[in-house]
């Protein structure tokens, strides 16, 4: 009889077990779910921060946040931190903005150390 349970296992197709595998670890990773601004949005009012929503919880000292104008200077405070909403939210402050492009650059390393990046733009209208 166990020799059965045996050949029930191993007739599982290994690209079956894969894929289970290789899924539950692309959930593992920390990616974005809103911001604040809106990705690719124009805006009449410059903000005071940008904010980042993640499907799961980020280390912040080793996760980074800025936000750069179109000549590439960096226009944040350089204080990226967990938001209000704890682990899974990641701002930083604003200086004065002018009319113009600016684009968020973001590197997060989730809870369970995947890494994940990307970039947006917004626009703050003249």
């Amino acid at each position: 009889m166990r020799e059965d349970r045996f050949t029930g296992l191993a007739a599982v197709p290994l690209a079956a077990v894969l894929l289970l595998a290789c899924h539950g670890s692309a959930l593992a990773h920390a990616f974005p779910t809103t911001t604040i601004p809106a990705v690719g949005s124009t805006l009449k009012t410059a903000p005071g921060e940008v904010v980042i929503n993640f499907t799961e919880g980020i280390i912040p000292n080793f996760s980074s946040l800025q936000v750069v104008n179109a000549s590439g200077a960096r226009v944040d405070k350089n204080d990226a931190h967990l938001g209000p909403a704890g682990a899974k939210q990641f701002v930083v402050d604003l200086g004065p903005l002018a009319a113009g492009t600016y684009k968020v650059i973001w590197h997060a390393t989730a809870e369970d150390t995947h890494k994940t990046e990307g970039s947006f733009s917004f626009t703050v209208a003249p």
